[in-house]
């Protein structure tokens, strides 16, 4: 079962009639994907705050009214309904009209109109009395945050509503080049006339729109899958989706590429203190080394010092003892020769 687009009543004179709202169109467009020509990558469309350049979802998004230059009015779509309840749930009929009176170009959406609970014989009522007027009905609806002009026109069982444009909608065509009828320049002949209308009587038939369909679309597939049979196809690479495209509107701040920036200047910042720390230490452990060398050299320097001092005093010891030795082996020699 469809949604119903919009939930309201008809209303005429003293008669409410509950119906719901739905779409009539179908659009069946070939879905073609915008692609960059030079990389092949996807176009897309995003919504973001034009201050911050940041994504913005659309649960925080919220209607607001500029009514001077940076200031808003909020409104959100419980202040719309508010403003006119009346307007939003009802589809006013204001005069029943010839269908032949509004010209086509008045024309622009289409609707289905179905009743809801309790609305079966009221909507029934309606529909039997435009097809026995063989009139329509002109009313005002508000669908979203716009009221329009609407027709509702009887087809089968069905009460369709056809939104139509404002006068103040249409551009009058009267600068456009069109031949008058009047033109003596452009004038046809009553024969000219005559065999026409026999090639209209030829092509005539009853209207039948399901003998109709679309056969542009049709060559434009035939075409594409010619392409796909001779390989005429290109890959393309679905976007990072932490990357944040660039705006043509702002300057969109990429935060992951900041962050990562700044993460690698950190290592790169730690790395350099690493290294200048290991080169430090490298210096120290070389005084370190250098200094016991000196120690080592200094200590080495005082025991020779020491070494000859001692060789020194023992060369002295063994030369006073020698010279002990000899004076007394002179005294004793003296004493021997006076006995």
């Amino acid at each position: 079962m469809r949604r119903a687009l919009w939930k309201g009543a008809i209303s005429f004179g003293l008669i409410n009639i509950p119906v719901e709202l739905y779409t009539a169109e179908k659009h069946d467009e070939l879905d073609f994907t915008l692609l960059d020509k030079r990389d092949l990558s996807p176009v897309g469309y995003k919504r973001y705050n034009k201050k911050s350049g940041r994504e913005v979802p659309w649960e925080n998004i919220i209607k607001g009214y500029q009514y001077e230059e940076g200031k808003f009015v909020l409104m959100s779509d419980e202040d719309l309904r508010q403003a006119n309840v009346e307007a939003t749930q009802s589809i006013d009929i204001q005069s029943f009209v010839e269908r032949e009176q509004v010209p086509i170009l008045y024309y622009e959406q289409p609707y289905f109109l179905a009743p809801a609970k309790g609305g079966d014989k009221a909507y029934a009522l309606l529909r039997e009395t435009l097809l026995a007027s063989d009139k329509m009905a002109i009313a005002q609806i508000v669908i979203r945050t716009r009221q329009h002009l609407a027709a509702l026109i009887p087809q089968g069982d069905m009460l369709q509503l056809i939104t139509l444009r404002y006068p103040s909608e249409l551009r009058a065509p009267d600068d456009l080049p069109v031949p008058s009828r009047k033109s003596k320049k452009s004038a046809v002949t009553k024969q000219e006339v005559e065999m026409a209308r026999a090639l209209v009587d030829h092509m005539s038939s009853d209207w039948e729109p399901e003998q109709f369909h679309d056969t542009y679309r049709d060559d434009v597939l035939t075409l594409i899958q010619k392409k796909i049979k001779s390989r005429q196809t290109h890959a393309v690479a679905e976007p990072d989706e932490a990357a944040a495209p660039a705006s043509s509107g702002a300057k969109v701040v990429d935060l992951m590429a900041l962050l990562k920036s700044s993460l690698e200047g950190r290592g790169k910042s730690a790395s350099t203190a690493k290294d200048k720390a290991e080169e430090g230490g490298a210096k120290v452990h070389k005084m370190a080394d250098r200094k016991p060398a000196t120690k080592r050299a200094t200590t080495s320097k005082g025991e020779a010092r020491t070494a000859t001092k001692s060789k020194a005093t023992t060369r002295s010891k063994t030369a006073a003892s020698k010279s002990s030795a000899r004076s007394t082996t002179a005294r004793s020699s003296a004493r021997r020769a006076q006995a």
